[in-house]
């Protein structure tokens, strides 16, 4: 038994060894065969030996990529500017609805071509004559193929000039839709992965339409697996900081088809903006700007001739191998150890506008959070997001997307380092977990070529009048500890049953109204728990005609005494909102007009897209004490906007605080 034993423990060992040696091969080596461009009619042929990236030229079509035997991974029934493209939706100043674009070049280039390295450039320059019918930038697409590597790259630099027209860019982006008849195995994460539907699945008489065209239910899906499951593919979107690799997986060859961002810097909104990834296409995306889970607020508008220039990318598009039939998490787990964020920034992209690391500085410094009604020391900003960004209010970053931005977490002891900064005058922004607000620098920071910044101890004083009485939350810019029920099972996405991303699901927002049949949701301090008794959003709620009304909750709490000192505090950090306003009334539901209401605020549409987070909004309410009672006291929250089942707000965090001087005692809460 013990031989038996140790000779299937050696045929595993070899069996693996033998896989990651296949993916091994891939890697670059001393011997790898020469970078070739050849340009043929109508194509530009890149190859190294191990990558054949055909082009359309003069467009810049991705029409081919050809690997490991596979002569094309991209979807041959596709036209060929339909396989792999950049696109844009866009419009002009004075239009609201956007016009979709896909990004075709005028002018082809070989811009550098070695044995090592070959780089090709796709341009358009704008004209008075493409007024009202193409984006009015310039753009200048780059494909990038190096000696030895399993793939190659792209990105692009825009530009608008002065004189150009107004123009707002709502979305840009690489597309790469892959064969349908070999991709069918798609990874995110390393519990986000899973056999996806086919694209023909989403088609009539073989999928239900839902609430958006974006979401079916497969009621005869090829795979009879998949019956009755949703469809989506905002269930797979991530944050910034998390979609540094997805991609799509063959069976039949076992090859994975990757795309990895080495760097967030050219992203808008920040680390923690959430954007598209993969989904049912098969299809990859490399995502730039967008509005999704923001509005918006994070779209770039250009007014008056300004000029702006920016350069997105480059992305890496990773090819890998491995025996026939093997579990596709080993080619996700070599995907994941590409070194693509250790050769950040690149030395070989061509253009003057992408800044190598000799023009490029970096900023040090500790972040500590002081708060004396929590501590009279310093706290350490642990686990502290730290980034540099445009110019701005505090918080500001977080709809900004014209400029770069450069992120990283501080250590337990709040210590950060920002390395690899372009040249630029920023703020230094930040955030803590476990406290509301946003830290900015009080003065600008301009970063110069090979200069180094040490800002030293930096103190964040988040806000604070007065001690706790209650809070409901954690504040963490995010609603997932407050109740996400389980989906209609009719409605059900399997990959996120007993899973942390739980609120991906489709349909959670009709549960509401199932768990709270007979009135809104009542939250009793020193009763309840968030975690069970605080829905995740408050959401409208459908009557018997078909309309939807506002929703009114309240928060019960008892005060041994009213303090007549001064006002007290109620903070409320919203996680998200989607066209929303939110009043606020204290002990009296009718009063007019409400003590406090936020306006009409947010187009992030993180409900419908099973987001737990959008923009981070922060109100900071004076709560007169003659509003309050010795006693029984309610607050009447009241998300007044019911024009469809998405209007809401999903809380962050609710703090009621003592007047300003006070000293929490147990008279205050009874």
């Amino acid at each position: 038994m013990a031989l038996a034993r140790t000779a299937l423990h050696g045929i595993i060992f070899l069996a693996t060894f033998t896989i990651f040696a296949c993916l091994n091969d891939l890697r670059p080596t001393a011997g790898a065969a020469d970078v070739t461009v050849h340009v043929e009619g109508e194509n530009v042929v890149l190859d190294n030996g191990i990558v054949q990236l055909t082009l359309s030229k003069p467009e810049g079509s991705i029409t081919g990529v050809q690997y490991h035997g596979v002569d094309n991974v991209m979807e041959v029934i596709e036209k060929e500017d339909h396989r792999g493209y950049w696109d844009l939706v866009w419009n002009p100043s004075d239009r609201d609805s956007g016009i979709y674009q896909k990004v075709y070049g005028t002018e082809f280039e070989v811009v550098q071509r070695d044995a090592n390295h070959v780089e090709v450039s796709f341009r358009t320059q704008w004209d008075p004559s493409h007024r009202g019918k193409l984006v009015p930038l310039n753009i200048d697409r780059r494909f990038v193929m190096l000696r030895g590597s399993s793939g190659f790259y792209t990105y692009a630099i825009y530009e608008h000039l002065q004189g150009l027209p107004d123009v707002n860019l709502g979305e840009t982006r690489v597309v790469f839709k892959l064969r349908k008849d070999k991709f069918h195995y798609m990874a995110i994460a390393d519990n986000r992965q899973r056999i996806m539907p086919m694209p023909d699945d989403r088609g009539e008489g073989r999928s239900e339409k839902l609430a958006y065209p974006e979401a079916v239910r497969l009621t005869d899906p090829i795979n009879a697996a998949l019956r009755g499951e949703v469809d989506d593919k905002y269930q797979y979107s991530s944050d910034n900081k998390d979609s540094m690799v997805h991609g799509w997986i063959s069976s039949d060859p076992s090859v994975g088809f990757w795309v990895i961002t080495p760097s967030i810097e050219f992203k808008s909104g920040g680390p923690v903006k959430q954007d598209l990834t993969s989904h049912v296409g098969p299809t990859a995306l490399a995502m730039f700007v967008s509005s999704h889970y923001s509005g918006v607020d994070t779209v770039p508008k250009f007014r008056n001739g300004e000029y702006w220039k920016k350069v997105f990318g480059p992305v890496f598009i990773y090819l890998n191998s491995a025996p026939d039939k093997s579990d596709p998490k080993l080619l996700w787990g070599d995907a994941k150890k590409q070194v693509e964020v250790e050769k950040w920034p690149y030395e070989f992209p061509a253009s003057e506008d992408f800044h190598k690391s000799e023009k490029r500085g970096s900023v040090s410094g500790r972040l500590r959070v002081l708060d004396k009604n929590i501590s009279k020391e310093y706290i350490n900003g642990n686990a502290a997001f730290v980034g540099l960004a445009s110019p701005g209010e505090a918080g500001s970053w977080q709809r900004e997307s014209k400029g770069y931005q450069f992120w990283v977490r501080a250590d337990v002891e709040g210590n950060f380092f920002i390395k690899n900064v372009r040249t630029g005058v920023y703020n230094l922004y930040a955030w803590v977990p476990g406290f509301i607000g946003d830290y900015k620098s009080s003065v600008n920071i301009t970063v110069t070529s090979g200069n180094h910044i040490d800002l030293g101890n930096l103190v964040y004083n988040p806000p604070r009048d007065g001690p706790t009485l209650w809070e409901i939350g954690i504040p963490d810019r995010s609603a997932a500890e407050f109740f996400v029920p389980d989906p209609d099972p009719k409605y059900i996405n399997r990959l996120y049953v007993d899973h942390s991303d739980r609120f991906r699901q489709y349909g959670l927002w009709e549960r509401y109204a199932d768990l709270y049949p007979d009135g809104d949701l009542i939250y009793t301090i020193g009763v309840s728990n968030y975690r069970k008794d605080w829905f995740y959003a408050q959401v409208t709620r459908k009557d018997g005609q078909g309309s939807y009304q506002a929703t009114t909750w309240q928060i019960r709490f008892r005060l041994g005494s009213v303090r007549r000192n001064g006002p007290y505090k109620l903070r409320v950090a919203l996680a998200a909102s989607q066209l929303s306003e939110l009043q606020v009334r204290f002990n009296n539901p009718r009063v007019q007009p409400a003590h406090f209401t936020t306006g009409l605020i947010g187009r992030e549409n993180s409900i419908a897209r099973h987001g737990i987070h959008g923009l981070y909004w922060l109100f900071s309410i004076d709560v007169e004490s003659s509003w309050l009672l010795g006693g029984d006291n309610i607050i009447f929250l009241t998300q007044t906007r019911g024009q469809s089942p998405f209007n809401g707000v999903m809380y962050d965090y609710i703090r009621m605080e003592a007047p300003a001087g006070t000293v929490a005692s147990t008279d205050d809460v009874a």
